[in-house]
C-alpha cells in the first residue's frame, strides 16, 4: 500500500502542532513569575502591616516611658518648686522625646485628687475620634496628705497603611490615639 507524501507531511504537521501545545502545557520556565504575582499584593501588605503595627507599639512605648519619667518630675515635686506651668511641663517632656514625635501635636492632661476613690478621668476623644480639649494642668500637693496625681500624654499617631483594613486605625484622620498615664501619690516634699 502506498500513502501519499502529502499526507505524512499534513499528519506530520498536525501532529507536531498538537505536540507543540502538550510541551506548553507542560512548561514550567514562567511559573515562579506567575506564582510570585499572585501573591506580591498580599504578600507586601501584610509585611506594611507588620511594620506599620511595630512601629505604633515602638511609639507608644517611647510616650510611655517619656510619661513615667515627666511624672516623676511632679511626684517629687521638683515641677512645683520649680513653678512650671503647663507649656513649661510641656517642654520637658518634649526634650526627653525622640524624632518620631512632633510636639505641636502632643497633649498633656495633669489631674489631682484628694483619694483614689474620687479618680474620674474624662475621655480623651470625642464619640467621631476626634480629640477633646479638656486638658487641665493640675499637679497637686504633697504636703501631709499628699494628693493623687493622674499624668496623661495624649498623641493621635498617623497610620500610613490605613487603606488596608488592618485595624490600626481608631480615630478620625487615619490615626491612632496613643495615650500614656502614670498615676501616683505625691511624696511628701
Amino acid at each position: 500500500m502506498h500513502v501519499p507524501k502529502d499526507l505524512i507531511s499534513g499528519c506530520r504537521s498536525r501532529l507536531s502542532a498538537l505536540v507543540g501545545q502538550c510541551r506548553l502545557w507542560r512548561s514550567e520556565s514562567g511559573g515562579a513569575a506567575v506564582e510570585f504575582a499572585l501573591i506580591a499584593v498580599p504578600f507586601l501588605a501584610v509585611l506594611m502591616a507588620i511594620v506599620e503595627s511595630a512601629v505604633v507599639l515602638l511609639a507608644g512605648q517611647v510616650l510611655q516611658t517619656a510619661t513615667t519619667s515627666a511624672a516623676r518630675q511632679i511626684m517629687t515635686g521638683q515641677a512645683q518648686n520649680a513653678g512650671w506651668s503647663a507649656t513649661q511641663f510641656k517642654t520637658y517632656v518634649c526634650n526627653g522625646l525622640t524624632v518620631m514625635f512632633d510636639c505641636g501635636k502632643l497633649n498633656i492632661d495633669v489631674r489631682a485628687f484628694s483619694n483614689f476613690s474620687t479618680v474620674n478621668l474624662p475621655s480623651v476623644t470625642n464619640p467621631d475620634g476626634t480629640l477633646t480639649n479638656n486638658y487641665v494642668f493640675q499637679t497637686g500637693n504633697g504636703g501631709s496628705t499628699p494628693d493623687i496625681v493622674v499624668v496623661r500624654m495624649i498623641y493621635q499617631w498617623p497610620i500610613l497603611a490605613s487603606g488596608l483594613g488592618i485595624g490600626l486605625v481608631t480615630s478620625a484622620g487615619n490615626t491612632n490615639t496613643l495615650v500614656a498615664t502614670a498615676a501616683f501619690r505625691n511624696e511628701p516634699y
